[in-house]
């Protein structure tokens, strides 16, 4: 790992500008000359090799606010306009201050030659028991570094020497050996702001680093769980565990959630005792671990042959339903939670997707995702089970043997699944995996839906959710000589599955004729 910083040519021309900037500053009355730096995230991914577009300032001497103000103020003088037109500064915009929690510490956010810029003075937190949101104060460069979250956040890049500085003492050495470990106390850390335990595993699944034993044991404290519930609202913790699903190793977050007791105080409905089982979450390894599998398409995982190549061609075709599917896999616990005694509406009934709603406030789209897997699981498990002609297993709540399912009713029931069944095929896999107790159920699980995935593609019913009636309604009503009413809908619906049943057939009339000697059904005599 390099210890100095090869900074761009853009970051080398923003870097003059500041100085010149603080220059200019110090020649003001009633000001003394600024010393800047480069903080954290920056700092560390330039250590890593990996660029960055967002640069956080720390100022020593004013808020970020007077600096930007002053920074304008520079720049509009006659003698810097050629070296520095005033284009290249974008519109600044402050963010005020709280002024119960942080008077005076204004920052401001701006644009500079495409690099986004936060301007922030050094600061220096202090916590109180009831709150995550600390009183802030002016700072020192190591009250700075202390304050924050990791000390591989922590380092600076100092503008006037050029130097990387490691205030903390460890940020080198953590980096080097690839840990998370917190500045200070980790208990003390994470009891003031617990949130710090997300960004904990956060950068841990990006960077792919290990975290600290002794931070480890503060993060499965019971008690400071207890303070995350407290203090933490459910939108933090959404945006935190979006950020986790959608970065680079999804599998290491969940194993981290999982392996540090976190699953109830993330994954969760508040003030509610509903929840997924302790033995239940012991297995909720076998879907993080499986779904890893099929995205890293690990054709040698139990042993399926192309088992999982198989299944990953058909559902991962679109990149997009990946981290669809690594949401889905964190609410696989939930699968099986009874619907008694849940907060519920008209739109969402499964408990997995009341989780996902109040627990970590998902969007509406990703909520309506949920419901509808969870919603399917049971009928995408019998479809799948009928086609390959496996019994349900005696959990299953459909206990009967089945025929072979024909392609218009395989057809049907992936319409109904909507266009999102993908997916919800992911989640039944995910769910079945956990409930296969034993490893070597695995391969003949996976197998089956192999199988049964295979044979939909050679149906050419993949796609079957977007099928279109040959016909319209109008023409139906014309054609039966009946007024337009609520029976169009299901007479649409006899179209579909007719021509499901006649994949080679196009003559609307055929179609017509079907509706027709099924008008009895419709209730039109």
């Amino acid at each position: 790992m390099q210890k100095k910083i090869e900074l761009s040519d853009q970051e080398a021309t923003l870097r003059q500008l500041l100085l010149d900037v603080s220059n200019y500053i110090g020649t003001l009355d009633g000001y003394s000359r600024p010393q800047l730096r480069f903080t954290g995230g920056w700092v560390r991914d330039k250590l890593l090799g990996v660029g960055s577009k967002d640069i956080d300032i720390g100022i020593d001497s004013m808020t970020g606010f007077k600096f930007g103000t002053l920074m304008n103020q520079y720049l509009e003088q006659p003698e810097t306009q050629a070296k520095y037109p005033k284009s290249v500064l974008g519109k600044l915009a402050k963010i005020e201050a709280n002024p119960e929690k942080s008077k005076h510490l204004e920052t401001i956010t701006t644009k500079i030659m495409g690099l986004e810029i936060d301007l922030v003075n050094l600061r220096k937190e202090t916590y109180t028991e009831d709150s995550r949101n600390p009183q802030m104060e002016f700072g020192t460069p190591e009250d700075d570094a202390l304050r924050r979250d990791a000390t591989v956040n922590a380092m600076f890049y100092n503008l006037d020497s050029a130097e990387v500085e490691d205030f903390t003492g460890r940020g080198f050495k953590d980096m080097e050996r690839g840990v998370i470990k917190t500045p200070l106390s980790p208990y003390q850390t994470f009891k003031d702001d617990p949130l710090r335990i997300l960004r904990a595993i956060r950068f841990a699944s990006r960077l792919g680093y290990s975290i600290d034993e002794e931070d480890e044991q503060a993060m499965s404290d019971n008690g400071i769980h207890e303070e995350f519930k407290l203090k933490i609202t459910r939108e933090r913790v959404g945006i935190e565990v979006t950020k986790m699903l959608q970065g680079p190793n999804p599998h290491q977050a969940l194993h981290l959630i999982d392996r540090l007791g976190l699953y109830g105080t993330i994954f969760t409905i508040p003030d509610s005792e509903a929840g997924p089982s302790a033995e239940t979450l012991s297995h909720w390894q076998k879907a993080y671990d499986g779904l890893r599998a099929f995205v890293n398409a690990e054709t040698n995982v139990y042993d399926t042959g192309n088992a999982v190549p198989t299944i990953r061609s058909i559902l991962m075709s679109n990149l997009k339903d990946v981290y669809s599917m690594w949401l889905l896999c964190a609410f696989v616990p939930w699968a099986k939670v009874s619907h008694t005694a849940q907060k519920t509406n008209a739109r969402t009934s499964q408990p997995a997707a009341i989780a996902a709603r109040e627990g970590i406030k998902a969007d509406n789209n990703s909520v309506r995702l949920i419901e509808n897997a969870a919603a399917h699981r049971s009928h995408i498990i019998a479809v799948k089970n009928e086609a390959i002609k496996e019994e349900p297993s005696t959990t299953s709540p459909l206990k009967r043997k089945y025929e072979n399912v024909s392609r218009q009713e395989q057809g049907m029931a992936i319409r109904r699944w909507g266009p999102n069944w993908r997916c919800s095929v992911m989640y039944a896999i995910l769910t079945e995996t956990t409930e296969r107790a034993a490893e070597d159920e695995q391969p003949e699980l996976l197998r089956g839906y192999a199988d049964w995935l295979s044979g939909l593609k050679e149906l050419d019913l993949l796609e079957a959710y977007q099928l279109k009636p040959l016909v319209t309604g109008d023409k139906l009503a014309k054609a039966l000589q009946a007024k337009p009413g609520p029976w169009m809908s299901k007479a649409l619906e006899m179209v579909v599955a007719w021509q499901l049943r006649n994949p080679e057939e196009s003559d609307p009339e055929a179609a017509i004729s079907e509706v027709r000697e099924r008008k009895r059904e419709l209730g039109l005599g």
